[in-house]
């Protein structure tokens, strides 16, 4: 009889190989699809992280299918009395409630948060959408409603807070800023990199930032979105519901209207959900 050496197989060797051969060719098949998933999570973070070309207003106002961010201002006039965190934040995808298991796409519904980043890349820009029939190319109105679709190279286009059903939860309008003057720009075209009030046609509430929550993601403090209406003692929105439909820089296609100068001596400028109900 033979003597055991470290060379002789023992027990189950066979059935052993033939496993180690199927998982040896299950994984080259799924890595040939795009099926594993770290290709799932790449390939989202290439969609929603990668550089994103904004719109160019040539006109000057904000039109159906414009690739825009949302910016939600900041008053430095209010930083003495205002406790909450200053600076721009833009309106943007919230990574951390997309399930790391099913990272190839968005999946609806998908919460939304304010990012400190304000250059446009594909989670913080979005597509202004007709809900009523209006043409690309058409501008949007003082009054009139609009949805807000995902960017970024996705193929389904999902509205915020995101959801890929289109209803009247999702319809969203633009609000003249100065409430004494909102009837009389009613049905006028909105201008693009200006102060705007964004209304939700179903509950009236404004779109805002409120400030005072964050949680931290991966990418650094994130802020929460939500719609109230902030009304200050003149019964005028407050800050917190001041947003800007932000257009690309015409001189310099690698910016935005925000990195231009700003005309104003002083820096102060001049005068995108479906909410839960």
């Amino acid at each position: 009889m033979a003597a055991y050496r470290p060379g002789v197989l023992i027990g189950n060797w066979n059935e052993d190989a033939y496993l180690e051969e199927e998982r040896f060719r299950d994984f080259m098949h799924k890595r040939e699809r795009g099926e594993l998933l770290i290709q799932k999570i790449n390939k989202l973070q290439d969609n929603l992280l990668k550089k994103i070309q904004l719109s160019v207003s040539k006109d000057g106002y904000v039109h159906f299918g414009d690739t825009v961010m949302l910016l939600n201002l900041h008053d430095k006039s209010l930083v003495e009395s205002y406790s909450g965190v200053c600076g721009n934040l833009t309106l943007a995808i919230n990574l951390d409630e997309i399930p790391i298991y099913s990272a190839e796409s968005l999946q609806a519904p998908c919460e939304v948060s304010a990012v400190k980043s304000v250059d446009p890349m594909g989670r913080n820009t979005f597509c202004i959408l007709s809900v009523d029939g209006g043409a690309v190319g058409e501008p949007l109105r003082f009054g009139q409603n609009f949805g807000l679709g995902t960017t970024g190279g996705f193929s389904d286009q999902m509205q915020v807070f995101l959801t890929d059903e289109r209803s009247y939860l999702t319809c969203w309008q633009a609000t003249f800023l100065d409430p004494q003057l909102r009837l009389e720009h009613e049905g006028f075209p909105v201008p693009a990199n200006s102060k705007i009030i964004i209304t939700h046609c179903h509950t009236n509430r404004s779109l805002a930032v409120p400030r005072n929550f964050w949680t931290r993601s991966y990418f650094g403090k994130e802020y929460e979105v939500i719609c109230h209406t902030y009304l200050d003692s003149h019964k005028a929105e407050e800050n917190k519901n001041y947003w800007e439909i932000v257009t690309g820089n015409p001189g310099d296609e690698d910016s935005t209207m925000i990195d231009r100068p700003s005309p104003h001596p002083a820096g102060i400028r001049k005068n995108e959900f479906c909410e839960e109900t």
